[in-house]
């Protein structure tokens, strides 16, 4: 039943990869295990349903729409402008001020394309027109903005709570010691690799502008500022949940972007609206059939069957976290992050468990290596809106992008599953 399952799933990632359409993909998994495999379907469907009722599953459109406002409403744009007085005229301050800005990005909206669609319209031209190539602009920005889906509120770990019934809280605080580490990884790398350009710096400021500056940028900003404060600190103070700070993003947004920055308009909000709605659709759809699909694995005893394989080929830690690295990494490249992480987590939980893997741990390492695909052809989404936002051809992006995969999350993704306290130090920090 083993080798069922897994034909199941290299029929789902297949048909993703050629561009079948969602519910067949799904279908096809579904109808292997049904007609290969014999798994029965009956109450699986209405169990199915029954899921998508959680609440909790909620706050993945809110934090979506209210990611999608603020990338239309300017607060992007206050932030940008705060970060880059104090090192925009620093030689590679400019990619540490985009690296920053994404992070920032990232504790706001839980999305890992928000960051490029609200940071790469700004910040791109300006790194051209300072000297930066293009290719390695684009690819900064793209790569800072996977930032979006590890820094805290993270939709991938409202998922992963989900489908292995883990503490969502613990998850989002399991990724932060790991964004933060790839945040500081990027900005350094950019440091190093922005020697050997030809760059036109910005003057700086004597001591009086700075502090001049600064003040009114501060203020400014300090709406936009806010904001991850009321959600951050809405969720991990207990005072709020990850739907009710999701609703509160979203309610936060829409004055602040209306009647302070001005950016947002009722064209803009209705866009933003529809634009929201397709990606929703999209992702509660695909976390049904694989709810389906899981608990047809589930009821075949697939996980422990599994695990039982594996142990056989090694029972050694070290190996077996390689070889989950590694298959996280391939899927990444094949299937978006949630896909990845609402087919395998399910699956690979139990031999984590097995060797004795924290479920919180586990939430790190496979948010960081899911995170890799969207940087990591050939899925990449975020890698090509990185392009496409910055106008440059995919071949100048991959090439710098490589790069930093290498340099700045290579390393990171080693950390993060060998050394547990990277992961668990928040959560534990905060009594998880």
């Amino acid at each position: 039943m083993v080798e069922v399952a897994l034909l199941a799933l290299l029929v789902l990632m297949l048909t993703l990869t050629i561009g079948v359409p969602l519910p067949f993909c799904f279908g096809a998994a579904l109808m292997v295990m049904s007609v290969v495999g014999g798994v029965t379907m009956k109450g699986t469907m209405v169990w199915g349903f029954g899921q998508l009722a959680n609440p909790i599953l909620l706050a993945i459109p809110l934090f979506i729409l209210a990611g999608t406002l603020m990338s239309v409403s300017g607060l992007a744009a206050s932030l940008l402008r705060l970060v880059n007085i104090f090192i925009g005229h620093v030689r590679g301050g400019l990619g540490v001020v985009a690296t920053l800005s994404c992070a920032l990005i990232g504790a706001i909206s839980g999305s890992g394309l928000t960051g490029v669609a609200a940071i790469g319209p700004l910040l791109i031209p300006e790194m051209v027109r300072q000297g930066y190539p293009r290719g390695y602009s684009s690819a900064l920005v793209a790569c800072s903005s996977v930032l979006g889906l590890l820094i805290p509120p993270s939709v991938t770990m409202i998922v992963f709570g989900c489908v292995t019934d883990t503490s969502i809280l613990a998850a989002f605080l399991a990724t932060l010691g790991p964004g933060l580490l790839i945040m500081v990884n990027l900005s350094v790398v950019n440091l190093v690799m922005a020697r050997k350009f030809d760059l036109k710096l910005d003057a700086k400021p004597d001591m009086a502008t700075l502090v001049s500056e600064s003040r009114k940028r501060t203020v400014h900003a300090f709406p936009a500022l806010l904001m991850p404060f009321i959600i951050l600190g809405g969720i991990y103070g207990g005072i709020l949940t990850p739907t009710e700070a999701a609703a509160v993003a979203v309610i936060y947004a829409v004055p602040v972007g209306f009647w302070i920055y001005k950016g947002l308009t009722w064209r803009s909000m209705l866009d933003a609206g529809k634009e929201s709605a397709s990606a929703v659709g999209a992702i509660m759809l695909m976390i049904l059939f694989s709810l389906i699909l899981s608990q047809m694995f589930v009821l075949e005893s697939i996980p422990q069957k599994l695990v039982n394989v594996i142990f056989e080929f090694t029972q050694d830690k070290f190996m077996i976290l390689l070889l989950v690295n590694l298959l996280l990494f391939v899927v990444g490249m094949i299937v978006n992050d949630i896909t990845a992480i609402i087919l395998i987590a399910p699956l690979l939980l139990p031999l984590m468990k097995a060797i004795g893997i924290d479920p919180v741990h586990f939430a790190a390492i496979i948010g960081v290596n899911t995170a890799l695909g969207g940087i990591t052809p050939p899925y990449a989404s975020i890698l090509y809106m990185g392009a496409r936002v910055g106008g440059a051809r995919v071949v100048e992006v991959v090439i710098p992008a490589l790069k930093f995969l290498f340099f700045a999350f290579l390393p990171t993704v080693l950390l993060t599953t060998y050394w547990p306290e990277l992961s668990l130090f928040f959560p534990r920090l905060f009594g998880y």
